[in-house]
Order: C-alpha cells, then structure tokens, then sequence
C-alpha cells in the first residue's frame, strides 16, 4: 500500500520523538552529583518495577492477544507462556556465557580490585538491560509507526503514552550504566540509543519487515521479551538494589516504578 510522503514522515516523527524520550530518563538518572546508597537502590528497584510491571501486565497479554487472532485461545495462551519462559531460558543462557564478575549479595567491598568487579557487575546490568529495552522498543516502534501512517489522531495520543513510559525505561538503563562507569556522558547516551530502537524498528519495519509481520511473529516477540525483561529485573536489577544496603528504599522504589508504569500504561485506554 501507496502512502503520501508526508503521512510517512509524520508517522515517522511520531515515533522518534517517543524513542527519544528514553533520553529523559537518562538525563533524570544523571541528576543526582554524587548519588549514594539510598539513591541507587531506590532506582534500581524503580527500574526493576517498571520492567516487571510492563512485561507481565501488557507484554505477555498483549502478545496472547496478537496469538489468538491466528489461533484458538487456548492454544495461543499456551504459546505464548512458551515464549515466555523460552525468552526466560535464552537471556539466562547469555547470563551463564558471560564471566559474573561478582556475587551481587556480597557485602560492599573496600579494595580496589572489588570495587572494579562491582563496577563490571553494574556495566552487565545495564548492558543487558540497555539490549532487553532495545529490543522491546522495535516492535513497540513498528507499531507506533504503523498507528501513524493509519490515523494521526489515534497515532498521537498512542506516541505520547510510549513517550511518557520510555522515561523510567531509559533510567533504567542510565543507573547502572552511570554507576559502572562514573560518567554521566555515557548514562545519557546509552539511555537514548536504547530509545533509538523504535525509530530503527519503524524504518526497518517500513522498508523489511512489513509483509512479514504478522500477529503470531508479534505475539511470539512480546511474549519472549516479556520474559528477559523479567529474568534481568530478578537476577540483576533486583540483587543489586539490595546489595546497596537499603533494602526497603528497593522495595519502595520497586512499587513506585510499577505504579509510574501503570499510569503511563492507562494513557493506552
């Protein structure tokens, strides 16, 4: 299907600018000069709630919906729980490949050689968050910029929703990240690349992907990425927000970023 150049570009703007948002985030994560303990547990527990929260309230439903327009809902309830937990498996697969740098429940260290491996402990965490988030915006990003091309006026309303989610996304991305290596240059411009996904999944999805993208890939997609997101929440983001010391700031900022995410979420309806 033939679409005017400008309905294109439009739908195209819609998108980058809500990717783009992730940078916000990035600039709250950064705003703090020296964040201590309490600060870093509380977002990396925030961080933890948005992606637990996101993935098992819209993700994993979102994509047995987009199963069951192919298949009977049973069946496509059962699929979509296997690419649930085989997202699950292939991010815990990745983990195990990747040398663990430190035990995230060991008390703080003093010396310099573990204060390095904590540090390289963090740069995992936000790496693997940064790669979780980024392939969760290119879907997310395809269908910002199908909306787009459709209806400018459900377009809209839709980009400022994923605008307003992708700022806790992008600190979750930009805590770790500015922890591990002290710079918040690189906190701010690993959170907006990740952001960058769903400009990059709108383009790719025009030019590559659209006579292929159909419901159950859709679905199959959600339903995997759900389950990295949840696997990273637990085994990294969580641990460490509670390695800090300040277990109920985590649990605070865990029920806060669910809560954020939610009102960003109900935008949708």
């Amino acid at each position: 299907m033939n679409y005017p150049l400008e309905t294109v570009l439009l739908a195209f703007g819609l998108t980058l600018l809500a990717g783009l948002n992730t940078g916000l985030g990035g600039v709250i994560s950064i705003a703090k000069r020296n964040p201590g303990p309490q600060f870093l547990a509380g977002s990396l527990g925030f961080s933890a709630g948005v992606m637990l929260y996101v993935s098992m309230m819209e993700l994993v439903p979102t994509g047995i919906e987009s199963l069951a327009k192919n298949w009977e809902e049973k069946l496509a309830t059962w699929v979509g729980v296997g690419a649930f937990f085989a997202g699950i498996a292939v991010i815990a697969v990745i983990d195990r490949l990747v040398p663990e740098p430190m035990n995230p429940h060991e008390p703080d260290a003093i010396s310099d050689r573990q204060r390095k491996q904590r540090q390289a402990a963090m740069m995992k965490t936000g790496t693997l968050t940064a790669l979780a988030i980024g392939i969760h915006n290119f879907p997310e990003g395809f269908a910002t910029f199908v909306a787009g091309l459709e209806d400018a006026k459900v377009a809209i309303p839709v980009a400022v929703a994923i605008a307003i989610h992708n700022i806790p996304e992008g600190m979750a991305v930009g805590v770790p990240i500015r922890e591990a290596t002290g710079s918040r240059r690189k906190a701010l411009v690993w959170s907006t690349v990740s952001g960058l996904a769903e400009p990059a999944g709108a383009l790719l999805g025009f030019l590559l992907l659209m006579p292929f993208m159909g419901p159950t890939t859709l679905g199959v997609v959600f339903a995997a990425i759900a389950g990295v997101m949840v696997f990273i929440s637990l085994d990294e983001l969580l641990p460490a927000a509670v390695a800090t010391g300040r277990h109920h700031t985590a649990i605070y900022g865990l029920i806060a970023g669910m809560a954020v995410m939610a009102l960003s979420l109900l935008m949708f309806l």
